[in-house]
This record gives C-alpha cells, sequence and structure tokens, in this order.
C-alpha cells in the first residue's frame, strides 16, 4: 500500500479543532444568550450563569487560536490570477465538476475566501464582544454598534463554517481525512489539488 501525501502538520491540525470547538461553543453559548427561543441550548450547556462566563472565554480561545492560524496561513492565502478564474466559476465545484476549473494549490480559491472571511469575522467578534463584555466603560454610541455588529457578524461567520462542513464532508469526500490523520491519498490529492500535488512532488 502505497504511502499517504501529508497534507496537514500535528501543529495545524490541533489548531484547526481547537478553533473548531471554541468557535461552536462561543457560537452556541452566544444563541442562547441572543434570542430567547435558543435559551434552552443554556440548560444544555450548564445553564445561564455558567453559559454568560463562558461564552466570552470561548471567543477569547477562538480569536487567539485562529490568530495562529492566521500568521502560519496568510501567505498561502494570498489570491492570484487562477483563483479568480476558479472563483468566476465555482459553481461547478459546488456541484463536484471540477473539469475544466484552473487547477488550485495546496488550497482553493473557494478556501481562501473562506479564510479571509472568518479572519474578518473573527476580529469584529472580539472587538465588538469585547465592548459588550465591558459595557459600563464604553460610550453609548459604541455600545449600540457593537449590539448590532456582533450578532451580524456572528451569522455571517456560522454560514460560512456551515459551507465549510457541508463541503468538506459531502461535495468533497475525503477532506476531512487530511485534517484527521494529516494526510490524503494522492489520488485524492490529483483529482482536487493537482498544482500542490506536483509542487509537493518536486521536493
Amino acid at each position: 500500500m502505497s504511502r499517504g501525501l501529508a497534507r496537514f502538520s500535528f501543529a495545524e491540525r490541533a489548531a484547526h479543532w481547537m478553533a473548531a470547538i471554541s468557535f461552536i461553543y462561543a457560537a452556541l453559548t452566544g444563541l442562547s444568550l441572543w434570542s430567547t427561543h435558543m435559551y434552552w441550548l443554556a440548560a444544555v450547556l450548564g445553564g445561564g450563569p455558567t453559559v454568560r462566563w463562558g461564552h466570552p472565554w470561548g471567543g477569547i480561545v477562538f480569536a487567539v487560536v485562529l490568530g495562529f492560524i492566521f500568521l502560519n496561513w496568510a501567505g498561502q492565502m494570498r489570491l492570484d490570477a487562477d483563483d479568480r478564474k476558479w472563483l468566476a466559476e465555482s459553481h461547478k465545484y459546488a456541484m463536484n465538476e471540477e473539469e475544466g476549473l484552473p487547477e488550485p494549490g495546496r488550497f482553493n480559491a473557494g478556501q481562501k475566501m473562506l479564510f479571509w472571511v472568518q479572519s474578518a469575522c473573527a476580529l469584529l467578534l472580539f472587538a465588538s464582544g469585547f465592548v459588550l463584555w465591558w459595557p459600563a466603560q464604553m460610550p453609548r454610541t459604541l455600545l449600540s454598534a457593537a449590539v448590532l455588529i456582533h450578532p451580524a457578524t456572528a451569522i455571517v461567520a456560522i454560514a460560512g463554517i456551515l459551507v465549510h462542513v457541508y463541503m468538506g464532508l459531502l461535495v468533497v469526500p475525503g477532506a476531512l481525512r487530511g485534517m484527521v490523520r494529516g494526510e490524503v491519498s494522492r489520488g485524492w490529492a490529483a483529482a482536487h489539488h493537482p498544482k500542490w500535488l506536483r509542487e509537493t512532488s518536486k521536493r
């Protein structure tokens, strides 16, 4: 049996799953605090006081871990000419019809866009969350803005993660293996990231 192709290091995978867990916790606790219709989640997550205490700390963990991911991957997430062509025909990728699309490197243009959107969301969530955490010390105008920005940004971030999960589990079978085991088959790499496969094979 041929050996798999290394895709993600242990540090990358650990950071990814820490970000995922902390984001899910922050999202669920945030939803329970945001809407009375979702408050039942608070009981599942330990009760109102626990949720009110845990939500900002879950957000801080997410922001710190995402900061590590940003520093590690930002250089690889720059969009090039092929990425812009890929985005123009991204509907083919969503239908799992990748033939004719520009060949992606380690990350395709959709993954790069998600990276930048989630990074921007994390920054806005952290800044607005800090304001909401210390409301008595904040100007009323800033507090009013944070009340609007925080949930609106959270909705965008949650939607992005749902798309990420859908694509990784259903549209591109085998993608999860790379983030769990750290490796993928050469056949998978050839089908979904051929440019990256060639670059890796030259090393």
